[in-house]
């Protein structure tokens, strides 16, 4: 068998369950878009929840079975219907988060003449042990298919995580004035005041932090997208509800309320603040291509499982911080996650370190390669003739 470059016209179908929160879809929507707008293939999105889909993608219509946005295909996946017997399997088969294909379909896989190329991609993680299973297959117990493991993630070895092609010009040519203007409806904000992104789940560390930035010295201004942490905001400045296009203010602190933030538009706010709290996977990755200092409020899941990956994400980006900064940015993200209070003042003293340490991390990150090319090369490494 002779390998063969990937093939521009190539067929793939992505499989999203939403689980919880927009982490899972908001990723398999990324991947989508880049497979078919950057490598030209052509991109079937399976996804069971479409409600929470069209606040990731307004011209996405809950009520359709079947329609095209952006170039991709968008089935509502309802088990048994669209199960493999009446579709034709692509080349390309990814499996997001081990969302458990139909039988029905990995059956009609089974029986394509050209296996396809199936894929599992799996939740990122900066762990050293990702790269020891990237690209791992794991054939079928009954069916002659194997399935790789693609393991996104932040150093060598590793899936990488997305980034678009065109992000760094984006970025770069970002007109932050126009932003504020348009977004928020006021000036943007003089360089005395220090901007924040606030995207989190429900967070019992947020009163205290806000505490801080209202008892302050220097003025604080924070961006906080509607959510699950905008009834903590209503509570603190004693609002029945703390809504798109809302503000307020006491003391140091002044907040406003964006509507929910589609996915397009949301590294724009990235860009805007001077740093950004992020949440769950999606965000945590666009954080990173920002270049600006970030927090991670990470998925919470049982038993603390989640702090090894905390950590590791930690050692990754604070790695070339002096021990100094390094000690107090751990001390805040994990108080952040649970572990204590808070101290934004020790956190950000060290502001001009961290803004140096963000540029230097994303240019490190992009030397992983990025998720869509690196699957795009393991898929091509799979085919044959």
């Amino acid at each position: 068998m002779t390998p063969r470059s990937a093939d521009p016209e190539l067929a793939c179908d992505i499989f999203c369950a939403v689980v919880d929160n927009f982490g899972d879809i908001g990723v398999c929507w990324r991947l989508a878009r880049q497979l078919h707008a950057e490598h030209g293939w052509r991109v079937r999105l399976y996804v069971d929840d479409l409600k929470v889909f069209h606040a990731l993608c307004p011209e996405v219509d809950a009520t359709l079975e079947r329609q095209v946005a952006m170039g991709v295909t968008i089935e509502h996946w309802r088990e048994p219907s669209h199960a493999g017997d009446t579709l034709a399997i692509p080349d390309v088969v990814i499996e997001a988060f081990a969302c458990e294909l139909p039988h029905a379909y990995i059956a009609a896989m089974a029986r394509r003449d050209a296996k396809p190329v199936w894929i599992n991609l799996e939740y990122l993680s900066g762990e050293d042990w990702v790269a020891d299973f990237h690209m791992r297959p794991s054939p079928h117990p009954r069916y002659p298919l194997d399935k790789s493991f693609f393991f996104p993630g932040l150093g060598e070895g590793t899936g990488g995580v997305l980034k678009e092609r065109d992000l760094d010009t984006r970025r770069e040519q970002f007109d932050a004035d126009a932003w504020w203007r348009e977004r928020i409806g006021i000036e943007r904000p003089g360089g005395g005041e220090t901007v924040v992104s606030l995207f989190a789940y429900e967070n019992p560390a947020v009163d205290a932090l806000l505490a801080q930035w209202r008892d302050g010295d220097e003025p604080v201004v924070v961006l906080v997208p509607e959510g699950r942490i905008s009834g903590a905001l209503a509570r603190f400045f004693g609002m029945p509800k703390f809504a798109a296009g809302m503000s307020s203010r006491a003391g140091a602190l002044r907040a406003h309320a964006l509507g929910f933030v589609e996915q397009p538009r949301f590294d724009e706010l990235l860009w805007a603040a001077d740093i950004n709290f992020v949440r769950g996977e999606d965000s945590f990755v666009r954080a990173q291509w920002a270049q600006k200092p970030f927090v991670w409020h990470i998925y919470p899941q049982a038993d603390d499982a989640h702090l090894p990956k905390l950590d590791a994400a930690l050692a990754h980006c604070t790695r070339t911080l002096d021990p100094s900064a390094r000690d107090a940015v751990a001390r805040f993200w994990h108080a952040w996650n649970g572990a204590g209070v808070p101290d934004w003042a020790d956190f950000w003293r060290h502001r001009p370190k961290l803004e140096s340490c963000a540029a230097r991390w994303a240019k490190e990150l992009a030397d992983v390669g990025d998720l869509a090319g690196n699957l795009v090369a393991h898929v091509a490494s799979r085919l044959v003739r």
